[in-house]
């Protein structure tokens, strides 16, 4: 559903939860891939006049994973695009640098206040929680990609799947060769998106095999200090996939689950015996190049060949317990649960009215068609959260008849919210309520909001850590017998999303939203609506209180994650600026601009009028 979503950007999750699998360590990347430039092949494929930048891939022989891209034609009308002025001349033209992308979009993100790290091509917060990765797509394979489609193999993958893949194209990465230090005109060639539509075309067996070989990598191999991190999971993946081609499809079967996993794990023995991992997509590319080489081959294929030796009964002990298995049976409903909290914070909102209704509508035919209970239970969670991006868009003028009629539609999306979690729902209806100027209304949904935040065991969804203690006290309020949409209402509180320009934040509030969304943790919003209520219904002493709580709630940073630390010190300063405190208003604000990881934008707009009607 993540592509649905109108932006400049497409967003494609990656990684193993992106491929339904949900073990210890895995990651959930999210690539961001440009609607506005265009890749192409060959010239002959350019149609002219252009309508954007377009980009010519001239393949690298001597690095067959990776091309480089020609300037062909530039649209001067995009200015703020991040590949304008990232061009370096050579005697054959203007090529897209790496090196020069990497930076600009550096300067771009420090410019928008988000402090990341460089991990790879991906960008990454303080606390290495997400990665984010920027790239290029080319609507078609390369074409030293071609054979792959029609290459000899056996029944997988079956042609539907093969037809589908041609159609995604290839994503073209910010990342040069390891063994050149100065080629930053290489860009890599990705297939992350088809390779993601493979998985997903696995059968269970497949799928029980890529997990056993991800947590044998973990638990076995990454163990000894002598090879760690010499092999990756996308080594092992690369290893099914070619397994899977080149054996009978009666090999794939359940009751042969280890015969595949050792035919695998004799692929990456030859492999790492010849220093030489070959692409799926392009057999010519070695991927083992600076990292697998004669220096430490020997090492790892005597740790491979240990778990070879071992069979069955070796891999089994070493992976599994049964004390483990038995209490994994027990509780297999949290995993899905806390699978789906964890993909669910990588999905942006909608943000016009006629996308959400597109998205709305698209979750309700999902439900109709799914026989899956996890996958009608996770389209009734989004279509909650697509409801209460919907309560925040302004209406096309035609179908608003009056203020009557707009305020109805309204309320029937806050309804449909309330089901994403214990409190979020709730607190965009108390938002409704002060904007409309019902103080006391406003005064007793956050009073529901802030005590269910208080009950013990409540796990904060918007920052999922499947830690053992977080999933007991889980198991502690909610159980299997209970529906899914009722376990995240009664024990996961998430942060509420104001869009941008949204309808429902309060005025007082509405520079924070003037340029981009903002996230606010749910306490913290509990007690600013409390205050801002307090505030106008003149009730000095309760809204001193107000201000207290919300201080404290920000001290012992409740339900929130470290992201969201710049913007709730923000909004305390405002309320402090409200009720008079312009010192404590200063202080915070230049506080919210020294937090690590997102930075609130206003903090600065705030700070520098204060200082101005300081210095008066």
């Amino acid at each position: 559903m993540e592509n649905l979503f109108e932006a400049e950007m497409t967003q494609m999750l990656s990684g193993s939860l992106a491929e339904g699998l949900d073990l210890p360590g895995s990651d959930a990347d999210i690539m961001h891939f440009f609607n506005n430039v265009d890749v192409v092949q060959d010239l002959q494929s350019i149609k002219h006049p252009t309508q954007h930048t377009t980009l010519l891939m001239e393949l690298d022989n001597d690095h067959p994973g990776f091309t480089r891209l020609k300037l062909i034609s530039d649209d001067k009308k995009i200015d703020k695009l991040i590949i304008s002025r990232c061009y370096e001349s050579t005697t054959d033209g203007e090529y897209l640098s790496v090196k020069k992308f990497l930076n600009k979009l550096n300067k771009k993100l420090a410019y928008d206040n988000m402090h990341l790290s460089t991990h790879g091509p991906c960008f990454s917060d303080t606390h290495q929680t997400m990665d984010s990765g920027f790239c290029l797509r080319s609507k078609n394979l390369p074409h030293n990609a071609h054979p792959w489609s029609t290459r000899p193999r056996h029944q997988w993958p079956p042609n539907f799947v093969i037809d589908k893949i041609k159609e995604h194209g290839c994503l073209l990465v910010p990342k040069s060769p390891r063994t050149i230090s100065d080629s930053h005109l290489l860009w890599r060639l990705s297939f992350s998106m088809t390779e993601k539509e493979l998985v997903h075309s696995f059968n269970y067996t497949q799928l029980l095999c890529y997990g056993l070989l991800k947590l044998t990598l973990k638990q076995i191999i990454n163990t000894n200090d002598d090879v760690n991190d010499l092999l990756c999971s996308y080594f092992l993946k690369t290893a099914l996939f070619w397994v899977s081609e080149e054996v009978d499809i009666e090999i794939l079967h359940l009751l042969r689950l280890f015969d595949c996993f050792f035919l695998c794990l004799d692929k990456l023995i030859l492999w790492t015996h010849n220093c030489f991992c070959p692409n799926y997509f392009i057999p010519e590319e070695n991927m083992f190049l600076g990292k697998i080489d004669k220096s430490n081959n020997k090492t790892l294929q005597g740790v491979l060949e240990n778990i070879k030796c071992g069979g069955i009964n070796g891999l089994i002990n070493n992976l599994f317990r049964t004390d483990v298995l038995s209490t994994k049976r027990e509780h297999s409903f949290s995993i899905l649960d806390f699978f789906l909290y964890k993909i669910s914070g990588s999905v942006n909102s909608a943000t016009s009215i006629s996308r959400c209704l597109e998205l709305l509508r698209f979750a309700e035919r999902l439900q109709i068609l799914e026989s899956s209970r996890f996958i009608i239970d996770s389209c009734r969670y989004f279509y909650g959260t697509i409801s209460q991006s919907a309560a925040q868009c302004k209406q096309p003028l035609s179908t608003i008849r009056n203020t009557s009629n707009l305020h109805k539609r309204c309320y029937r999306h806050l309804k449909d919210g309330i089901r994403t979690d214990a409190v979020s729902g709730w607190l965009l209806c108390a938002s409704f309520y002060y904007v409309m100027g019902h103080y006391n209304v406003t005064l007793m949904i956050t009073e529901y909001a802030i005590s269910r935040c208080r009950q013990d065991g409540m796990v904060y969804a918007g920052r999922i850590i499947d830690d053992d203690e977080t999933i007991k006290s889980y198991r502690q309020i909610v159980h299997s017998k209970i529906k899914f949409n009722d376990r995240i209402k009664l024990a996961t509180v998430v942060s509420v999303r104001y869009l941008r320009n949204s309808l429902l934040i309060p005025e007082e509030l509405q520079l924070e939203v003037e340029n981009e969304f903002i996230q606010i943790p749910p306490v913290v919003l509990s007690f600013c609506l409390t205050f801002l209520s307090y505030h106008h219904l003149g009730q000095i002493d309760n809204r001193q209180q107000a201000l207290n709580d919300l201080l404290k709630t920000i001290k012992e940073k409740c339900f929130f994650a470290f992201y969201e630390l710049s913007d709730s010190i923000t909004i305390l300063g405002v309320c402090y600026e409200i009720s008079g405190d312009k010192r404590n208003a200063y202080e915070c604000y230049t506080m919210a601009l020294q937090c690590e990881g997102c930075v609130c934008r206003s903090a600065e707009a705030r700070k520098l009028e204060l200082d101005r009607t300081l210095n008066k």
